[in-house]
């Protein structure tokens, strides 16, 4: 019983998707020698209405008297194409990779791993500088890790980009403390 209920499974799929079913023998009128002539002719039509003679090329040449006009042109151009060289380093921008740095950063700020949720933080920055949760975050390690001249400056960071921001109040009362801390060592 099994074994014809699988024969018909079988036999059902090949008539449905039409494998071992006769081709239909009539076809369209077009032969493919026809269809080639028909292809050939539409080709034909679009390059007479297309040219790639000298005519139709653009002159990007100076313009007459340019050189005379403006004199420093010439330098100018050559500087911007000398300091285009210079760059060697390309800023990726890619802010999924971003936040998935940020949520490791989070997970590991967590587990209390300061050092590793702040090289995760400095990541999600290089991939989305203007961050503003990575740079509090940062900050927040920077301080867990007694560097508070770095965490000042990821609070002030915050509070540049986002001054209204979830977090504004926790960093301004952030940056409070540690300018107070840090005049009181400074005393000392």
């Amino acid at each position: 019983m099994a074994l014809m209920r699988k024969c018909l499974l079988i036999v059902g799929c090949w008539m449905v998707f039409g494998f071992g079913l006769p081709v239909s023998a009539q076809q369209d009128d077009a032969s493919p020698q026809a269809q080639s002539r028909e292809d050939k002719a539409e080709a034909g039509a679009r390059a007479s209405d297309e040219s790639s003679s000298k005519d139709t090329r653009i002159d990007l040449s100076d313009p007459k008297g340019d050189a005379k006009n403006h004199p420093q042109s010439a330098a100018t151009v050559s500087e911007a194409e000398d300091s285009a060289s210079d760059v060697k380093e390309l800023h990726p921008w890619d802010p999924h990779k971003a936040l998935k740095d940020v949520e490791v950063g989070d997970f590991y700020f967590k587990r209390k791993n300061y050092r590793a949720a702040l090289d995760r933080y400095k990541e999600a920055l290089v991939y989305k500088p203007n961050d503003a949760i990575a740079n509090f975050r940062l900050a927040e390690c920077a301080e867990k890790l007694n560097n508070p001249t770095d965490a000042v400056v990821h609070y002030q960071e915050y509070l540049k980009i986002l001054p209204h921001g979830p977090f504004a109040s926790d960093a301004e009362k952030a940056l409070v403390r540690l300018k107070a801390g840090t005049k009181e060592s400074s005393a000392k």
